[in-house]
């Protein structure tokens, strides 16, 4: 198949049409194709993809800022080092059938380079640094947003439902009774519910929490729980 419609079928694929197809070819090619083909090594995607790991990052965190209003620092710095991490970014890069975009030298494309994590990985952060040079943040963060948002639902929900677990081994641990959670109200009509919940271990209270739901508001209780103590516990 012709290149250009190869790069025309990833753009239905990714979700944008380019205005400089200029960006998202440099965004394909490898060092190694750079430098045995082009004779030029400066050709590569390299600095687009130093340009699309920041954007990457910052809509992440913006997201997840967002989002996730309940979460401490700590937690958001987790959940998003996973989203970036090369293997999540070789999963979207799959997802979108990125490999057979790729411009690759021969040895590279002989071992197998179309299907590497960090080929892929780095490929694809080229891209959204492609995106961004192309059409600016608001784009970028509309189009990262489309590619993220549900495994960042999936990656948030599972490290939250974690907290009361990880909450209840430490204040067994600490106190030798397992926490207790107190629905303390329960507020707005019955479709738009929100629930406060306070958690306390051997009469003291650690934290607070306020939720959609019940156990919403329990899991944001018991991170708040965990923040308190590890703090306590840092103290000198």
């Amino acid at each position: 198949m012709d290149y250009d419609n190869v790069l025309a079928e990833f753009e239905e694929r990714l979700g944008y049409r380019f205005k400089d197809q200029s960006y998202l070819k440099t965004a394909l090619i490898h060092k190694s194709y750079a430098n045995e083909q082009l004779r030029d090594p400066a050709a590569c995607n390299e600095r687009q993809e130093f340009l699309g790991d920041a954007v990457l990052d910052l809509v992440m965190a913006d997201y997840l800022f967002r989002s996730y209003a309940q979460l401490p620092e700590g937690e958001l710095s987790r959940i998003r080092s996973e989203l970036v991490s090369a293997k999540a970014l070789a999963k979207v890069a799959r997802q979108l059938n990125l490999g057979p975009c790729l411009q690759l030298g021969r040895g590279e494309r002989r071992s197998g380079g179309q299907d590497k994590d960090n080929l892929l990985a780095d490929a694809l952060e080229a891209v959204f640094g492609a995106v961004f040079l192309d059409a600016g943040w608001d784009v970028a963060r509309a189009v990262l947003g489309r590619l993220f948002e549900a495994t960042a639902v999936r990656v948030a929900q599972r490290k939250s439902l974690d907290y009361k677990t990880r909450f209840q081994e430490l204040a067994q641990a600490r106190f030798g009774v397992a926490p207790v959670y107190e629905l303390v109200a329960a507020e707005g009509p019955d479709h738009q519910r929100e629930y406060t919940v306070v958690v306390s271990c051997d009469g003291k209270t650690l934290g607070h929490g306020r939720g959609g739901s019940k156990k919403a508001a329990q899991q944001q209780a018991a991170c708040e729980a965990l923040v308190a103590l590890n703090t306590e516990n840092d103290e000198p």
